[in-house]
């Protein structure tokens, strides 16, 4: 996997995965984290797809998925543009972070984990006189 700074974007990307979720996926993450600002430039299509080298259209399609979650606005003439509402991105991190732990707890689940372990397991982790870290 190799990692790649396009703009204010880093991207790891694993060719062996489908391009089109990973380019999405660390988009979303990153705005999500406050790594690219509210009514960023984005690089064009056409550029991220030559850097990352990989098909404008995979570019495009996350681009237009993006657009789609409310994450970028485009502006005619001017190109692709984080969102400048920091409601819409908080509403997309409590979303991000409901599928998370839906997935966490699923997971914890299949391995026959019950609620009361997951929460042992999360207070040793963050408690600093156990040697948890935070």
């Amino acid at each position: 996997m190799e990692e790649q700074k396009v703009g204010a974007l880093r991207f790891s990307i694993d060719f062996s995965q489908p391009l089109y979720e990973q380019v999405l996926d660390q988009v979303r993450s990153a705005i999500a984290k406050g790594e690219i600002k509210l009514g960023e430039k984005m690089p064009s299509v056409r550029e991220l797809a030559l850097e990352l080298r990989m098909n404008p259209n995979t570019v495009m399609r996350a681009y237009q998925e993006l657009e789609r979650d409310g994450l970028t606005e485009k502006r005619r003439g001017q190109g692709t543009y984080v969102t400048s509402s920091a409601d819409r991105v908080q509403s997309f991190r409590t979303q991000l972070a409901a599928k998370y732990v839906d997935q966490f707890l699923e997971q914890m689940a299949s391995l026959g984990i019950s609620l009361d372990e997951i929460q042992g397991y999360i207070n040793q982790k963050y408690s600093p006189d156990k040697g948890g870290t935070r």
